[in-house]
């Protein structure tokens, strides 16, 4: 900013002017000669920039005039002179001034007057700087500050908001080099966000013939805010275990601009990394915490809104907790036949465990059973529960283990009858699968045959089956064996068996009753035979024929 510094007279400038006063003032005493020539001064009240030059001239129309000269606090060098004139060059004039023409005529005094205005651009305009942010609904005061400017009674300061005027004021104070500041008050408001502020001034030297001067300061944006006096509403467990992950969300409404406000998410000292979303004037904030060990016990999760140097905050509590188990162990998981299994369940030093219902003696002890394999163990699993108490919330954690036990293969007779009757030409199932682990094969093969029956599955039975045969599971932990005769029957029915028997033996019976009549009749000699009656001979070998039948189908 150009400081402006009072121009001084020079030390001879007002010794003149002094003894110039008082030569005057005796000349003008009562009883003195009344003037009657004028004496003029050109120009009359000039109007010249500051540091700007000027040649004045005095002049009469006095006949013979006497010791026409310029009376001036200014620098000043004669420039030239005549009958009834006289010039004089003005340099470097800074401040207004008031220059006297003085001579005499015929004895008498000769005095004229005029007044310099000095004019100067304001050397500073600028608005004073605005607060960082404003509050929505709070006056702010706008401040122009012009340093310089003259004259002040022709400069109007007016204060602006984009191209809208808030304020128009005359610049106050003399002389002018000294500092002016004109003030406005406004109501922020929303629409004032990032608004253009600006300070404008106007030198009117139009009635001097010279014109109308503007200056503006440099644009100073302002931004508006409004952050509500709710805490932001901040949703986090109640308990967070060490290396699970958990969601945190915090949520203000009622900001602007929302765009604006910065959000922390923090579990204790560790900051948190949330993903922030804005929708008007809500603020959203989600970030995913993750304890570690060494936060183990209670903490707080905070959030904080910040927003034009306010902040709004909010806290919960939570605990971090570690819940270690359950861990459940077979000292075999695949035990022999007959060994003695030791199944162990434990947890940490705060939980408590429930083995197969049973529970451990005190918290943080191991629970345990003991059991001596057996078949109807294979398969067998074993639940274990964990418990543990955070602030009042159970906790429950369950895991199971399956035991396997190694035993050899078992065919049991009430899954493979030792006699089976099977109808030719039917789908049957040879049920005699065997138990054992490992899983064991089975071959049924038939005796003094290589034919082998399926087992486990269907097959199509004919009379080819029919027959004894040896079963035998096996696997790396031995075989068994069993014995099954399959009976295989014909398609007929035992009624329609006998039926066909007995008509057999009646046809028997009766041939041999007709060869024993004519047997005899050919024995005695005697035959009686009609004349009107003509018996064709049968023969009986159809007969035996029939009666065969019957019984190559038996």
């Amino acid at each position: 900013m150009a400081t402006m510094v009072p121009s001084r007279l020079p030390p001879r400038s007002c010794q003149t002017l002094l003894i110039f006063l008082l030569l005057v003032c005796c000349l003008l005493s009562p009883g003195s000669q009344r003037q009657e020539f004028l004496l003029r001064v050109q120009p009359q009240n000039p109007v010249l920039p500051a540091g700007g030059s000027l040649v004045v001239n005095c002049s009469t129309e006095c006949p013979d005039p006497k010791l026409i000269t310029l009376e001036t606090s200014l620098l000043k060098e004669p420039v030239g002179n005549g009958p009834g004139w006289a010039a004089f060059q003005l340099s470097n004039v800074t401040s207004d001034s008031r220059v006297l023409c003085a001579g005499f005529c015929n004895g008498s005094q000769m005095i004229s007057s005029s007044n310099i205005i000095v004019y100067r651009f304001p050397d500073q305009v600028e608005l004073a700087p605005l607060p960082p942010w404003q509050p929505v609904g709070k006056n702010l005061t706008l401040r122009c500050q012009v340093a310089g400017g003259a004259p002040r009674s022709q400069l109007t300061v007016v204060l602006l908001r984009g191209e809208e005027e808030l304020s128009r004021q005359q610049a106050a104070g003399e002389p002018a080099e000294v500092e002016v500041e004109v003030t406005a008050t406004v109501l922020a408001g929303r629409s004032d966000h990032g608004a253009s502020f600006s300070c404008h001034t106007q030198l009117d030297l139009q009635p001097q013939g010279l014109g109308l001067f503007e200056n503006t300061s440099a644009p100073r944006q302002l931004r508006t805010f409004a952050l509500p006096r709710t805490l932001p509403h901040l949703v986090a467990p109640q308990s967070l275990e060490v290396g699970t992950p958990s969601q945190v969300t915090c949520i203000l409404d009622g900001l602007f601009p929302s765009s604006e406000a910065q959000v922390q998410l923090a579990l204790g000292d560790q900051m948190l990394n949330p993903a922030v979303t804005r929708n008007s004037d809500r603020l959203t904030a989600r970030a995913t915490v993750t304890a570690q060990a060494d936060q183990e016990g209670p903490r707080e999760i905070v959030c904080n809104v910040t927003l034009g140097g306010e902040t709004r905050e909010s806290r919960k509590n939570l605990t971090v907790f570690s819940f270690l188990g359950p861990i459940l162990n077979l000292s075999e998981s695949s035990a022999p036949e007959g060994s003695i299994v030791t199944v162990t369940c434990m947890a940490g030093a705060r939980e408590h465990v429930l083995l197969d219902g049973v529970a451990a003696a005190a918290p943080g002890q191991p629970a345990q059973l003991q059991l001596n394999a057996t078949e109807m163990d294979d398969q067998r699993s074993f639940f274990c529960s964990a418990i543990l108490e955070v602030d009042g919330e159970i906790l429950n954690r369950n895991t199971s283990v399956q035991l396997r036990v190694l035993y050899g293969p078992k065919i049991y007779r009430a899954d493979c009858p030792e006699h089976l009757k099977w109808k030719d030409k039917t789908h049957q199932v040879l049920q005699c699968q065997a138990r054992g682990n490992p899983a064991p094969q089975v071959l049924c093969s038939k005796e003094g045959s290589t034919l082998k029956a399926p087992v486990g599955i269907p097959f199509f039975v004919n009379l080819k089956y029919n027959g004894t045969y040896h079963c035998q599971a096996a696997s790396s932990r031995g075989t068994y064996g069993l014995v099954v005769v399959m009976d295989i029957q014909g398609r007929n029915l035992p009624s329609v068996t006998i039926f066909m028997g007995v008509s057999a033996t009646v046809a028997l019976v009766t041939v041999i009753g007709v060869l024993i009549y004519f047997y005899g009749v050919k024995r005695s000699g005697i035959y009686k035979v009609k004349q009107e009656t003509s018996l064709p001979l049968t023969s009986m070998q159809p007969i035996e024929t029939v009666a065969e039948e019957p019984s190559a189908a038996g």
